[in-house]
């Protein structure tokens, strides 16, 4: 995470990696990485404290970037940068949510791969990162390409959290995940 990070981002993929098992069994360690140990703010005004540093992070398995409005600080960032370029050495899978593509693409990390990003900045990300496939991000929300994951950001976070979830442990554990959210009520919220 980073000052100006869009928290729903954030909250989506913890939302759905802390629920435990129908057997109340915790399998995953949600954690907050941030480039120090001070608390972050994000967009909507939340602070954050981080569990740990780019410094002293563990072994991930998979890493979520997510974004800001504005990503100029963040990309221009070596630090956060040559962070997701480590990281994505150990983890299984590594994720991008929103604006967090232009992270990944100035990382390198996806060249030759698929990616999504938000409605509107996929023409922008193309042209700033030509090796980069992107995706049409007015009709595709979500991709997955190899150990590449990304979606439009904001709520569909929640879409790549899920999907991610699934392919991580099981169907019956994401049916379940949906089920302890809520999920089905969002199909008819305006009654």
């Amino acid at each position: 995470m980073y000052n100006g990070v869009l928290q729903s981002e954030v909250i989506a993929t913890s939302d759905v990696f802390a629920k435990p098992t129908q057997d109340g069994e915790q399998i995953f360690n949600v954690i907050i990485i941030t480039e120090t140990e001070n608390p972050i703010t994000t967009e909507e005004g939340i602070r954050i404290l981080p569990d740990y540093t780019f410094e002293n992070c563990p072994k991930l398995e998979a890493l979520f970037v997510p974004s800001a409005y504005d990503m100029y600080a963040q990309v221009h960032n070596e630090k956060i940068v040559n962070f997701i370029k480590q990281k994505n050495k150990e983890t299984k899978y590594t994720v991008s949510n929103c604006a967090g593509a232009q992270l990944i693409g100035d990382s390198g990390i996806a060249n030759g791969h698929q990616i999504v990003t938000w409605i509107g900045g996929g023409e922008q990300l193309q042209k700033d990162y030509p090796e980069l496939k992107v995706q049409n991000d007015s009709l595709v929300t979500y991709v997955k390409d190899g150990k590449f994951l990304s979606s439009n950001g904001n709520l569909a976070s929640y879409i790549s959290a899920l999907n991610l979830v699934e392919i991580m442990t099981s169907p019956e554990h994401r049916k379940f995940v949906e089920s302890y959210l809520y999920l089905d009520r969002l199909q008819n919220w305006k009654e």
